[in-house]
Formats: C-alpha cells, sequence, structure tokens
C-alpha cells in the first residue's frame, strides 16, 4: 500500500480570476486527493492535499499548468507530515 503525503503548494503567475480554484478542485476530485485551495492576498494560490504519493503528485502536475486561462509562472512544494485531517478537497477563504 503506497503511503500517504501531505504537500503545501504556492502557485505564481496569472493565476486568480482565471478560475484556478474551481479547477483545482475538480482536478484534486478526479486525483482523489483531500485538503483545500485558496486565494492568497499577493495574487498566488495555495493550496494543500493529502492522500497516496502518486495521487498528489498527479495533482501537482496538473497545477503546473492550471487551466487554459492560467498562466502558471512558478510552484513552490513544501513537503509536511502527513496529518490525514481532511473528509474532502474544498475550496476555503
Amino acid at each position: 500500500m503506497e503511503a500517504n503525503v501531505r504537500a503545501r503548494l504556492l502557485i505564481s503567475g496569472r493565476v486568480q480570476g482565471v478560475a484556478f480554484r474551481w479547477e483545482t478542485l475538480q482536478a484534486a476530485r478526479r486525483c482523489q486527493v483531500s485538503g483545500w485551495v485558496r486565494n492568497l492576498p499577493d495574487g498566488r494560490v495555495e493550496a494543500v492535499a493529502e492522500g497516496p504519493c502518486q495521487q498528489v503528485k498527479d495533482l501537482i502536475d496538473w497545477c503546473r499548468q492550471g487551466p487554459p486561462i492560467a498562466r502558471v509562472d512558478s510552484l513552490d512544494i513544501q513537503w509536511e507530515d502527513y496529518a490525514g485531517e481532511f473528509q474532502a478537497f474544498d475550496i476555503t477563504y
């Protein structure tokens, strides 16, 4: 059985006002990971994803591109200790 992991993502570029959070929510559900995504005041998007390692990596790969109208300039990943605190993936504010 694959180990569960947790990743915190900070995504920079044209990522607000382009349905990035909504599309990330849909991608996370397809990848079957839990966590959340939100806009930050500085124009970046932050997400926390938990689940099996490969499924979290699949979401990270999706976030490198984002939805068609977005432009991702950088994606910073911080690996954290798995906490198992989420039941689903949500947009938070």
